[in-house]
């Protein structure tokens, strides 16, 4: 019967600090990068792997998605911020269109600057 009492204490602690943990907000991992959704001005999707976001700031970060998502290119994406951040490797996408589902990949600062589109020329 003891050794019930005291197998049901221990268990008991074990699971006090899991139930603790739950009402904490997820932090994200070390090497994640997070960005405030209030400081994104735009986005643009150059290919079927990449968005770039634009920031008021002036600054542009790159996430380059794991796998490809082909439906990002024409029909755009949307995305559900929790704590008004989108974090790298954290969160998914979801293309408008198609309802398509991708992950987000890492987010770094772009290096290069993006393709500017053509001028259009008057006739």
């Amino acid at each position: 019967m003891k050794a019930i009492a005291i197998t049901a204490v221990i268990a008991g602690l074990a699971i006090a600090p899991a139930a603790a943990d739950e009402t904490k907000p997820a932090q994200p991992a070390q090497n994640t990068v997070c960005l405030w959704t209030y400081q994104i001005d735009h986005t643009t999707v150059p290919d079927k792997n990449t968005i770039l976001f634009y920031m008021r700031d002036g600054k542009i970060w790159k996430n380059t998605l794991p796998q490809p998502c082909p439906g990002l290119l024409f029909h755009g994406f949307a995305y559900v911020a929790h704590a008004d951040q989108i974090c790298s490797n954290m969160q998914s996408i979801q293309v408008i269109e198609t309802h398509e589902v991708c992950m987000l990949g890492a987010l770094e600062p772009n290096t290069t600057p993006p393709k500017e589109k053509p001028a259009a020329t008057a006739q």
